[in-house]
């Protein structure tokens, strides 16, 4: 949980002891993971070991005077002989396969350069991702001068990461139609740490019409669903050319409206992404079944989209969150 001093908002009497009560107590059921697991450490603090032999210090580890301390805050994991600390709140560090939101910061010879949240830039070959037709094809030095027709500087992507190369650049791949240039929406930037690894990081909230991506660099977006072709499809469909985008500003009036998003979805988008901000600014978990927990919270409780980063709103998803816990802590 985060500190109540570093809320951006501002808080009556009243409203900073209910908050201070609820950040008390979400301490406590932390304490009490932390507890159980027996793996909680801090700076200069011992490690146990179990006096087993040939174990291997990893990151965050250090021996002094023949024991294995901590050098970081975080907790403790065992793989097999390996022991090291995993920090929980860190800097972003890409693994293969994470799904990752990035922009586009540069357009390079055959690649293009993205800001990912990490120390350093990762690259988009134009070699692993698909192409417009969705011809599977060798590329030619006509798709090299057209890379800025399919992305260019700012556009917001979503990508894969596939790995660091020798020279420890990280590369990225979007071969998959589900990956591509994200539109109509919003882009949130939250600590990585909030964002766990899952099997699904892609998620289409119906009820909304929204796409909800949670990027594993701490990148979310929000934005006014599309729909993709599924990957399991024949190979006749695979080889069918997608029809090109209308040029925008050869489009008539009546056109143009057409490919306005609706206002029922922008104020869904909205409503959306004042729920992730609000979790974020207290420091709880992303989830989709949180986030739409708090979305529906604040239209049962007539929360106003501008009121949701208000000081009683944060108040209020405090108080559920503790609620929230605490019953599935009985359940176990």
């Amino acid at each position: 949980m985060r500190d109540m001093k570093e809320l951006q908002v501002s808080l009556n009497q009243t409203q900073k002891v209910r908050l201070q009560t609820a950040i008390q107590q979400l301490e406590k059921f932390t304490a009490r993971v932390s507890s159980s697991a027996d793996a909680s450490v801090t700076v200069a603090e011992t490690i146990s070991v179990n006096h087993e032999e040939g174990v291997l210090k990893g990151h965050g580890t250090s021996e002094v005077d023949g024991e294995i301390v901590a050098t970081l805050c975080g907790v403790v994991e065992k793989v097999n002989k390996l022991v090291y600390v995993r920090t929980l709140r860190a800097r972003y560090k890409p693994e293969t396969g994470d799904i990752i939101v990035g922009r586009v910061i540069e357009v390079a010879p055959k690649r293009w350069r993205l800001e990912i949240n990490f120390s350093q830039d990762a690259v988009l070959m134009l070699s692993s991702m698909n192409l417009p037709d969705g011809i599977q094809r060798r590329r030619t030095a006509t798709d090299e001068l057209n890379m800025r027709s399919i992305f260019e500087e700012n556009d917001v992507i979503c990508a894969e990461v596939r790995g660091f190369q020798h020279d420890g650049t990280l590369h990225l791949q979007a071969r998959s139609q589900k990956y591509g240039k994200l539109e109509k929406g919003q882009l949130l930037s939250v600590s990585s740490y909030l964002v766990k690894r899952r099997k699904q990081h892609f998620h289409h909230l119906q009820d909304y019409g929204i796409d909800l991506i949670l990027g594993c660099n701490g990148f979310v977006w929000v934005g006014e669903h599309v729909e993709v072709r599924d990957d399991m499809i024949t190979d006749d469909q695979e080889n069918k050319p997608e029809l090109s985008k209308p040029n925008f500003k050869s489009m008539s009036l009546e056109e143009q409206e057409q490919t306005y998003t609706p206002l029922d979805t922008r104020q869904n988008i909205c409503r959306i992404a004042n729920a992730v901000r609000v979790l974020t600014s207290l420091g709880i978990t992303l989830t989709v079944d949180v986030i739409i927990a708090t979305v529906e919270m604040s239209k049962t409780l007539n929360f106003d989209i501008h009121e949701m980063v208000g000081a009683e709103f944060y108040v209020q998803v405090a108080e559920k969150e503790v609620e929230r816990r605490s019953s599935s802590t009985k359940k176990k």
